[in-house]
């Protein structure tokens, strides 16, 4: 699994926390509204900077949040330092693909195409039998991926130009890796007239659906079903047309 570096942590914890903020509710209400009582125990399996912990956290749910990156976990614990300090949540430095933890959950998430982040199938496989040994019998995960599709766009060169962030973003998308590559240069404004640079090389695996469905089936999921966008009750009739999908399954 790829480890964020304090650099990048700062300057996601300031700039990309959107998707998070956006998808927390509609993930909290679609769990909210499933039939039958639920328990309010939630893991976040790659959590950054803990913006959709804090969500949850704020909305009565108790938990954890699970990342590889020391540097993102710090950011997430001074974010969600109220629940800290009163034993609510808890963090822990781990790879997605190989974690125990003693607790159990009623509903894990990974979002942002976190998972696109591990190297192979077989540590696909190895995190879902992870996150499936941790929830309760019939609890849920959530979790998104961006597509082959989604990620022939990673090709080409972007540049955002700022007044707090300049970006530029160098894309390959390799098809006989079956990865999609982005080198990310910036710069964020430090005062009036200095800015402090910043670079990041990450990559993205490209998993097929249907390889993806069986991986959860062998992990122990009674079910799993690729979302309609982020209608999660409604089932995508052909996700892989998805730029991202998103991905329901029940222990």
């Amino acid at each position: 699994m790829q480890e964020y570096g304090k650099d990048f942590a700062g300057v996601y914890n300031r700039f990309w926390t959107g998707f998070a903020v956006q998808i927390a509710p509609q993930i909290h209400a679609w769990h909210q509204g499933l039939p039958g009582k639920k328990g309010r125990r939630i893991l976040d399996v790659c959590c950054g900077t803990g913006q959709l912990l804090l969500y949850f956290l704020e909305h009565g749910y108790t938990g954890t949040g699970i990342d590889l990156s020391a540097a993102m976990l710090a950011h997430a614990a001074e974010n969600c330092s109220r629940f800290v300090a009163d034993a609510k949540v808890d963090f822990v430095r781990s790879d997605a693909s190989d974690f125990r933890l003693p607790g159990r959950y009623d509903l894990a998430v990974s979002t942002f195409d976190a998972l696109n982040h591990l190297g192979s199938l077989a540590a696909l496989r190895a995190c879902f039998a992870c996150v499936c040994a941790v929830l309760v019998k019939g609890g849920w995960f959530v979790f998104d991926l961006n597509t082959e599709k989604g990620l022939r766009r990673w090709n080409g060169i972007t540049v955002e130009d700022g007044e707090q962030l300049v970006l530029i973003n160098r894309g390959l998308f390799s098809r006989g890796m079956d990865r999609a590559y982005t080198r990310i240069t910036g710069f964020t404004r430090t005062g009036p007239d200095t800015w402090s640079r910043f670079e990041e090389t990450a990559y993205n695996t490209v998993f097929r659906l249907a390889d993806v469905k069986e991986a959860l089936a062998q992990a122990g999921f009674a079910e799993s079903w690729c979302a309609a966008g982020r209608t999660f009750e409604l089932r995508a009739e052909d996700p892989e047309e998805q730029d991202r999908a998103f991905i329901v399954a029940r222990a």
